[in-house]
């Protein structure tokens, strides 16, 4: 999580990143995943983010949505970092035969890159874009700051891709105020026809 926040924290800081007010109503997400919204999203647009677009409620990063919309077979599921001075850090790549708990353990291995700890609580199958799909919950604490966070996540696999809303939230607090609405997104999700 630090390893996404800092970057962040230093674009917002830079003016790279710009923030985008999604509405409620019918949104497409990169043309192809359609959700529908009950109330505001804050996007971040930023460069460097990866293949997900993030959206907040409460702001980064005190809650994070990322929604994941058609990553490809043989794609990483975070940003790829290059450069001098950068670690190869393991990466974390989907591979479109993948069962639900490899793919929920793709996203275990990121949301941990920075040595936050992560527990399952529950995968269970679900429908999601309107297919065969999955849902898990899971806890992370934060190495950053020790803080305890709930997350939930939907996906599901069509055509050799990935879909996927993976949401977190302080436990106490902030988790609780927006499942709800998390857990609606998932059940209006669809795809677009391409």
């Amino acid at each position: 999580m630090k390893t996404l926040l800092t970057p962040l924290l230093i674009l917002l800081l830079a003016g790279c990143a710009s923030v985008v007010k999604v509405e409620s109503g019918d949104t497409t997400v990169d043309s192809r995943l359609v959700v529908t919204l009950e109330g505001p999203w804050n996007r971040i647009v930023a460069p460097g983010l990866g293949p997900a677009q993030i959206w907040t409620m409460e702001g980064m990063p005190v809650d994070q949505l990322m929604i994941y919309s058609g990553l490809k077979d043989g794609l990483a599921i975070h940003e790829e970092r290059t450069g001098a001075g950068s670690s190869a850090p393991k990466s974390f790549v989907f591979r479109s035969p993948m069962q639900p708990d490899e793919i929920v353990s793709l996203f275990e291995g990121m949301l941990t890159r920075d040595g936050s700890s992560f527990t399952l609580v529950k995968l269970e199958p679900a429908t999601f874009v309107g297919i065969k799909g999955f849902h898990f919950e899971y806890t992370l604490t934060r190495k950053l700051d020790s803080a305890r966070l709930s997350g939930l996540g939907y996906g599901a696999v069509s055509n050799g891709e990935l879909f996927a809303l993976v949401y977190q939230a302080p436990r106490l607090t902030f988790f609780p105020r927006h499942q709800a609405k998390v857990d609606q997104m998932a059940r209006s999700a669809r795809l677009k026809a391409i």
